[in-house]
């Protein structure tokens, strides 16, 4: 079996996992698989680190506008910063669903320095000075937690807001004060 067959079937087999945990699949909202080809791509797994960020734009609250948002966001990492595809590992829309980027075993480009080791989830919209919709903030709990019951996540995983690990001001000021709530939540990486 050639080594770009065995990739595809990795892929799928990613993607099956992700819908476990009821992720919308890339084949749902970009209409193909993820690009990523690199066999150098996959990640072990359990991960020990989730990062949660925020889109800043993309704010949605319906199926229809949050795949918009998400091609969108897509487009511009393959278009615009030269990514083999879109960079975080999961995506959150207002409508309390959870969208697959790179998922729990293909490695994304969220977090400088952390991909390799961590989760990327983002959440559509900018949370400076609101917080996502109590949907969006229990789609997170929830996928976390199957990530833990799937084994993708350390049953002792960390979890940090974006700006803890790199100069920004995601994942916004309010939703770094409700995750810093959160069970698992770190001050230290």
């Amino acid at each position: 079996m050639s080594l770009i067959a065995v990739l595809l079937v990795l892929i799928k087999l990613c993607a099956a996992q992700d819908n476990e945990c009821g992720v919308v699949p890339m084949t749902q909202w970009v209409g193909q698989a993820s690009q990523r080809t690199d066999p150098l791509a996959t990640r072990a797994t359990p991960v020990d680190l989730v990062i949660i960020q925020h889109s800043v734009y993309g704010a949605c609250a319906t199926d229809e506008a949050c795949e918009k948002a998400v091609r969108g966001i897509r487009e511009y990492h393959i278009n615009k910063k030269g990514f083999t595809d879109i960079g975080e590992s999961f995506l959150i829309g207002g409508n309390g669903r959870v969208y697959e980027g790179a998922g729990w075993s293909l490695v994304g480009a969220h977090t400088k320095l952390y991909n390799n080791r961590s989760i990327g989830i983002s959440f559509l919209g900018d949370f400076r000075k609101t917080l996502p919709t109590s949907e969006a903030l229990q789609a997170v709990k929830d996928l976390i937690s199957c990530g833990v019951s799937h084994n993708f996540l350390a049953q002792d995983y960390r979890l940090v807001g974006h700006q803890q690990v790199v100069k920004t001001e995601s994942p916004g000021t309010e939703l770094q004060k409700e995750i810093q709530a959160w069970p698992h939540w770190a001050e230290n990486v």
